[in-house]
């Protein structure tokens, strides 16, 4: 059995207050003094340690995501002098997909390296669009040995980004006889990318570029933002190149495991021009995720390319339409082409856009993915508000534009992507699944919204004619 994987989670605190989502109405004038019992001091998460500290100026606390609005101090205090409203300003972060609750939950991962709870338990809808309209199998759960965290079972969430032979050949002494290309494995189902209409500078590339080292994954970069501050993490680089700037970059291609290349068409030249620059090179290949994905994908398959990396828009639609289909059914759809012509072992697909949450990266992967690539997480673990100030070329609130530091930048990614492969763990051990390359494709563990609808009623009220659910 291999090492168990781990990863460093260290405690990074936030350099600004996180915007919480309640804020507190506290009619102090009215309170007692004489409870020998505040419930501020029985507060569990200790949100309320911040009074005593603002008391000499005056200034309301600012009320953190440790808050689980539980209301255990509504409810308690003798005075009834708490309640809770929703804090304006959590209003106004990120937009209808990246919505506030889940840069709040992000921020807490980030700051803690934890997986996110809520006291108040889940009171909205139970079925959104994209993925929330996804439910996952937990029929293991009961089974007190499927518990990959605390190490009583091995859980293995590793994946490949190297092509794979089959079937393999043997010899009369049961020796291989396949020609069998070198391995590259990821320990974990992720690889990173910064989004480069927000804030992108030096001190954010090198955070993310030492955090992908740190936990073993690899990070697509743009080749001019491969800066000698950026060679100690080389390794950890993959960059993305195009048929027509290949040339200039003979030196990065040398320094690097593995390099993208944008899809054109003549790739299948370029493929071999670069093998022949370094021949043990791993090949991905970025495809936008349009109406063409499924087509190119079989067509790509039966190069000698690794892995085909398709990307949705920042919301995870598709790309170039008018009526977009979200990213899970294009997994999907993706998926299934290459199952249907005896080809999808062979290639390795890795899918981006809109993957905002430690779910969607299961819910991806159940869909027919490999891995996933994360974007805009990584910039909201550096507390970014979504605020979308710097396309405005205003100043960010958060000073992520000169104000990083790298050894902060890098542990608060690495938390948070602690908690998100210990929420993986989670899944697949109330799957029972301790496979990572297992859960591919297993949508058999999951109940989707539109096919139980249309199953119970459709027939009774035929089919939905307006996309979107309620």
């Amino acid at each position: 059995m291999p090492k168990k994987y781990h990863i460093p989670i260290k405690t990074a605190p936030p350099r600004f207050h996180p915007i919480g989502k309640y804020a507190t109405v506290e009619f102090r004038e009215d309170c007692a003094g004489s409870c020998k019992e505040c419930v501020k001091k029985k507060c569990v998460y200790g949100i309320f340690k911040e009074n005593y500290e603002h008391f000499s100026t005056m200034d309301e606390p600012v009320y953190l995501y440790t808050c689980k609005s539980c209301f255990r101090c509504v409810q308690e205090c003798t005075r009834g002098i708490f309640s809770r409203v929703i804090d304006p300003d959590y209003r106004t972060l990120g937009d209808d997909y990246w919505s506030p609750d889940i840069i709040n939950s992000l921020w807490y991962q980030a700051h803690t390296g934890k997986i996110p709870v809520s006291g108040a338990g889940y009171r909205g809808p139970f079925v959104g669009a994209g993925f929330d309209s996804m439910w996952t199998d937990m029929s293991e759960i009961v089974r007190p040995t499927r518990d990959g965290i605390h190490g009583r079972e091995y859980i293995n969430t590793s994946f490949e980004l190297s092509r794979r032979t089959t079937p393999l050949v043997f010899n009369e002494d049961m020796t291989l006889a396949s020609d069998v290309p070198s391995l590259l494995e990821i320990p974990v189902p992720l690889l990173f990318r910064l989004p480069t209409n927000l804030i992108l500078n030096e001190k954010v590339l090198i955070s993310a570029a030492k955090a992908a080292q740190v936990l073993g994954s690899l990070m697509l970069i743009r080749p001019q933002d491969c800066t000698e501050a950026l060679h100690p993490y080389a390794k950890s680089l993959i960059p993305c190149l195009t048929c027509d700037n290949y040339k200039e970059y003979k030196e990065l291609i040398l320094k690097s495991r593995v390099v993208e290349l944008a899809d054109s068409p003549d790739i299948e030249k370029t493929i071999n021009k670069i093998r022949v620059i370094k021949p043990e090179i791993f090949l991905i290949i970025s495809i936008p995720m349009d109406a063409d994905a499924k087509s190119h994908a079989l067509k790509l398959a039966y190069t000698d390319v690794d892995t085909l990396h398709f990307f949705a828009n920042e919301h995870g639609n598709e790309l170039n339409t008018e009526n977009p289909r979200f990213i899970k059914e294009m997994i999907r759809e993706v998926h299934l082409e290459l199952v249907d012509n005896s080809i999808r072992q062979k290639i390795n697909l890795l899918f981006s856009g809109g993957i905002a949450m430690a779910e969607h990266m299961a819910k991806a992967i159940i869909c027919g993915a490999d891995g996933v690539i994360v974007d805009f997480p990584l910039l909201i673990a550096l507390e970014c508000r979504l605020c979308y100030r710097c396309r405005n070329d205003l100043p960010c609130p958060v000073k992520i534009d000169d104000q990083i530091d790298p050894e902060w930048g890098s542990q608060r990614m690495v938390n948070l992507i602690g908690a998100w492969h210990n929420q993986l763990i989670e899944v697949m051990g109330a799957m029972g699944i301790r496979e990572a390359r297992r859960l591919r494709g297993e949508v058999g563990r999951s109940m989707w919204f539109e096919d139980l609808e249309k199953e119970n009623f459709g027939p009774i009220f035929g089919q939905r004619k307006i996309a979107g659910f309620i």
